[in-house]
C-alpha cells in the first residue's frame, strides 16, 4: 500500500483484470458520452489510466469537478474494448466504485492546456510552474536530471572521491563575476557573498590532505541570463585531486561521462576516451572557436593573403580575413541571406560570402572583388564547383569570431556537413596565461589567476627580464566542450606561494596584495600544500545536453527567467523596513 493508493497510474496490465484497486492522481481530462456515461483520464507522476463512468452517483461526483482536481478512485480492473496501444496502460481501465476528491481545483479555465504548457508564453510558464511541471514531457527533463545527478555520484565515489559540502556563507573574492551579498545582522556594515564557485575551499582541502572531493555543488554568480546560462544560481560536478595534474583530472573525466551521455542522452554515441586535446590557438585558428561543435567538418581557412591589395574596406591593410569553405551547398540566394543575418545578429560582424558556380565561376555576394585573381582563389581554398564560401575580415579577434560563427551557422544549415546524432568531447588546452585589458590596456590574468603557468616559476622570470613576451606564457588550464558547449574550466593550481607571487606581480600586483585577496587560500599554501588539479562541469548544460533542449531553463525544476526574475515566488521582493533597520541597511535608489 502506497499512501492512499494500491497502484500508480502506470502500473496497471492486462494481468490485473479482476483486481480491486486503488488509484489517485490528477483529473486530467472528462470526456462525457452520456447522462451518466464518461472517460476519465486519471493522471500521476507515473502515467494514465482510464477510468469508466457508468452510473448516475460516479457521476454526480466527477460533473462538478474541474480537470486538475485530485481525486482517489477505488474500482475493478477490466479489459478494454477499444484498446490504445500507445499508452502502456491502454489494454485496461478501471470502473470505480468509490471516488474521492482530494484536492478541488477551483479554476474553471486553467493558464495552458498542461499538456501543452511547453507551446504556452515562458512567463506564464515560470509563474505556474507547479502546473508546468504537471506535464509529462517537462517532468520527464527534471526526472532525467535526477538520475544523471545519482549517475555523477555513483561514479564519482566509485573513483574513491570523498563528497563534502563547502559553506554557502563566504567572503567575497574577485572570481570574474559579481558576488551576491548577504548582509551580516551581527556584524553591522560587513557582508557573507554566496560562493561563486567553492573554488578556494576545495583548494584548502587539497591542502589539508583530502586526496580526492568532489561535490554537486551549488553556485551563484549575479550573471545576465543565456539560452546555456541560467542567472543567479546553477550546480557543477565540483572535484579536486591532490598529486595530480593534467592527465589525471583528465582520466577521470573521461571514464566518467561518456557512459553517462550514451546511456541518458537524446543520442547514443558518445565520444570514448582519450577525447582529443586542440591547444587554444589552433581552436581559434582552425574552428575560429575555443568551444568547437566538432560535429562539424568545416574548418577555417586564412585569406587575408590572397586578398591583399583588393581596393575593398574590409580587406584594408592590417585587417584578417578568414574564410569557411561548404562544399556542394545548394542554398538558393534568400536562404544564404537568411543566415548570413543571423550570423551577423549573432557575431556582431557582418559576414561575407561568395560561391564557385557549376561553370567554375565565382559569382555572388562579394565576388566582384576577387575576379582579377579568381584562379588564386579557387587554388588556396581548394574550390570546387558548388562551393559556398562565407568570410569575415576585420581585427584578429573578431575575424576569427564571425568565422566561428559562419561555420557553425552554414554547418548546421548545409545538409551533409554536421553529424548531428552523437556527443562529441575534447578539450582545449594551452590558454594563454595572460592579456591585454581593453579598458585598461595593461597586462592582466587571461582566465583563473590560479592555474599554474607552464613552465614554472622559470618561465615568469624570463618574463619579468623582458627575454620573453608575458603574452606568450600559456598556463596549464584547460576547458571541457561539448557539442560546442563549454561544459567546464579547469586547472592544474598554482600551489606554490612564490610562484603565485611573481605571476602576479606581472599584472603589478604585490604580495600584500595576494595576502589580503587571498589570505586563507595564500597562508594556507605556506604551510606545504600538495600540487593539485580540478575541475567542475555544469550540471545544468550537461542535461541540457543530453535532453536535447535548446534552453537551460528547460531542465531547471524552479528557474528564474531572463531577467533574474522568480515570477511564481515573487523574487527579489521588497522587504520591511524593520528588517533593514536590524542589519543597518539604508535604500538609496536613483530617481
Amino acid at each position: 500500500m502506497i499512501q492512499s493508493r494500491t497502484h500508480n497510474c502506470g502500473e496497471l496490465r492486462l494481468a490485473d483484470a479482476g483486481k480491486q484497486v486503488t488509484l489517485a492522481g490528477f483529473m486530467e481530462n472528462v470526456r462525457e458520452v452520456g447522462s451518466n456515461f464518461a472517460f476519465v483520464i486519471l493522471r500521476d507522476f507515473y502515467g494514465t489510466t482510464q477510468i469508466v463512468i457508468e452510473n448516475e452517483e460516479m457521476m454526480s461526483i466527477i460533473k462538478p469537478l474541474n480537470k486538475e482536481s485530485t481525486i482517489q478512485v477505488t474500482g475493478v480492473v477490466r479489459e478494454r474494448a477499444s484498446k490504445n496501444p500507445k499508452l502502456p496502460t491502454g489494454d485496461i481501465e478501471v470502473a470505480p466504485t468509490e471516488i474521492k476528491v482530494l484536492g478541488r481545483c477551483r479554476h474553471n479555465e486553467l493558464p495552458f492546456e498542461i499538456n501543452r504548457s511547453r507551446d504556452a508564453d515562458e512567463t506564464l510558464r515560470l509563474r505556474y510552474r507547479y502546473l508546468d511541471l504537471r506535464n509529462p514531457a517537462v517532468k520527464q527533463n527534471i526526472l532525467l536530471r535526477c538520475n544523471v545527478v545519482a549517475a555523477l555520484r555513483e561514479a564519482m565515489l566509485r573513483h574513491d572521491f570523498l563528497e563534502i559540502t563547502t559553506p554557502i556563507l563566504t567572503a567575497s573574492s574577485p572570481e570574474g563575476a559579481r558576488d551576491y551579498l548577504v548582509p551580516a545582522r551581527k556584524h553591522p556594515g560587513k557582508f557573507y557573498a554566496l560562493p561563486q564557485a567553492p573554488q578556494q575551499f576545495k583548494q584548502l582541502l587539497m591542502t589539508a590532505g583530502f586526496d580526492r572531493y568532489f561535490q554537486i555543488a551549488p553556485c551563484f554568480r549575479d550573471e545576465d541570463a543565456r539560452g546555456d546560462r541560467s542567472p543567479g544560481e546553477f550546480y557543477q560536478l565540483d572535484m579536486e585531486m591532490a598529486f595530480a595534474g593534467q592527465d589525471d583530472v583528465f582520466a577521470v573525466i573521461e571514464d566518467v561521462l561518456p557512459p553517462i551521455f550514451a546511456k541518458y542522452g537524446t543520442y547514443s554515441i558518445a565520444s570514448e576516451a582519450p577525447f582529443r586535446r586542440i591547444p587554444f590557438a589552433e581552436a581559434m585558428e582552425t574552428y575560429g572557436s575555443d568551444k568547437p561543435d566538432l560535429r562539424i567538418d568545416l574548418t577555417v581557412q586564412d585569406m587575408t593573403a590572397l586578398v591583399q591589395g583588393i581596393d575593398f574596406a574590409p580587406f584594408a591593410e592590417g585587417n584578417t580575413v578568414k574564410a569557411v569553405v561548404v562544399s556542394d551547398c545548394k542554398l538558393a540566394r534568400k536562404a544564404i541571406d537568411k543566415v548570413m543575418a543571423e550570423i551577423e545578429v549573432q557575431a556582431g560582424s557582418r559576414p561575407m560570402w561568395f560561391r564557385l558556380d557549376e561553370s567554375g565561376a565565382l559569382v555572388g555576394g562579394i565576388s566582384k572583388f576577387l575576379q582579377d585573381r579568381q584562379q588564386a582563389v579557387v587554388d588556396a581554398l581548394g574550390l570546387t564547383p558548388g562551393c559556398l564560401v562565407g568570410v569575415s575580415a576585420g581585427k584578429k579577434g573578431v575575424a576569427q569570431k564571425t568565422a566561428g560563427v559562419i561555420r557553425n551557422k552554414l554547418g548546421a544549415a548545409v545538409p551533409g556537413h554536421m553529424d548531428k546524432e552523437r556527443y562529441e568531447f575534447c578539450w582545449i588546452v594551452d590558454f594563454p596565461m595572460y592579456e591585454m585589458g581593453e579598458e585598461s590596456g595593461e597586462l592582466e590574468f587571461c582566465h583563473n589567476p590560479f592555474s599554474m603557468p607552464t613552465g614554472g616559476k622559470a618561465v615568469l622570470e624570463q618574463a619579468e627580464r623582458g627575454e620573453i613576451d608575458p603574452l606568450s606564457i600559456c598556463a596549464d588550464q584547460y576547458d571541457l566542450v561539448c557539442n560546442g558547449v563549454e561544459l567546464s574550466s579547469g586547472a592544474v593550481r598554482n600551489h606554490d606561494p612564490e610562484i603565485m607571487i611573481k605571476a602576479f606581480e606581472l599584472v603589478k600586483l604585490g604580495e600584500e596584495d595576494v595576502k589580503a585577496k587571498f589570505p586563507a587560500m595564500y597562508n594556507a599554501f605556506t604551510y606545504g600544500a600538495p600540487p593539485h588539479a580540478g575541475i567542475a562541469p555544469g550540471v545544468d548544460r550537461m542535461v541540457m545536453l543530453l535532453a536535447g533542449e535548446d534552453s537551460i531553463r528547460e531542465i531547471i525544476p524552479f528557474p528564474m527567467n531572463k531577467n533574474a526574475q522568480d515570477l511564481m515566488m515573487d523574487a527579489p521582493s521588497t522587504v520591511e523596513q524593520r528588517q533593514l533597520d536590524e542589519l543597518h541597511i539604508k535604500i538609496d535608489l536613483p530617481e
